[in-house]
């Protein structure tokens, strides 16, 4: 049996739980010096693209409001407007940088509904391809994720750069 490593899986794993205070409004609170190390692709005005620490796929990315909440009524309709023109942005970006043949665009609210971080609330786009579920995480239980987080932040946050000169 061959064996794939993911060492940096461990530390989700290990305090999906135990989380106190909110990587994400921490992640954003942590300054533009500190965009790139906390893979802060995009700020606008109510909300912001973040990549996701442990994706589903390569360009896993989440698109989250400003403001702290866990409930998506809580959201103004600026807000929500603001977070929907940050999908389009992320859609395109996406496309021009890995040619997905598909999304998943959701938000998971509560822990029953996947939510791994309840307290604030973020929507998941994640790319797609023919094939991309295949006998590896069916019968080996091990998802493979072919780039590195650095390489798919640069690549994107240079996507979305060139499609807002446009």
């Amino acid at each position: 049996m061959e064996i794939l490593w993911a060492p940096w899986r461990s530390h989700y794993v290990e305090n999906v739980d135990s989380c106190e205070g909110c990587f994400l409004c921490e992640a954003l609170s942590a300054g533009p010096d500190k965009y790139r190390e906390n893979l802060i692709l995009k700020v606008s005005r109510r909300s912001f693209i973040i990549l996701n620490k442990f994706p589903y796929n390569s360009g896993h990315l989440m698109i989250v409001p400003i403001k702290h909440t866990g409930s998506y009524h809580d959201l103004e309709g600026d807000t929500v407007l603001d977070m929907d023109l940050l999908l389009k942005l992320s859609l395109k970006a996406l496309e021009k940088v890995f040619k997905p043949h598909g999304f998943n665009v959701g938000i998971n609210m509560g822990r029953p509904a996947g939510a791994g971080l309840e307290s604030h609330i973020h929507l998941h786009v994640v790319p797609r391809w023919s094939g991309d579920t295949n006998f590896m995480p069916v019968l080996g239980k091990t998802k493979v994720i072919s780039q590195d987080l650095m390489s798919t932040y640069d690549r994107l946050s240079g996507a979305i750069e060139e499609l807002e000169r446009k």
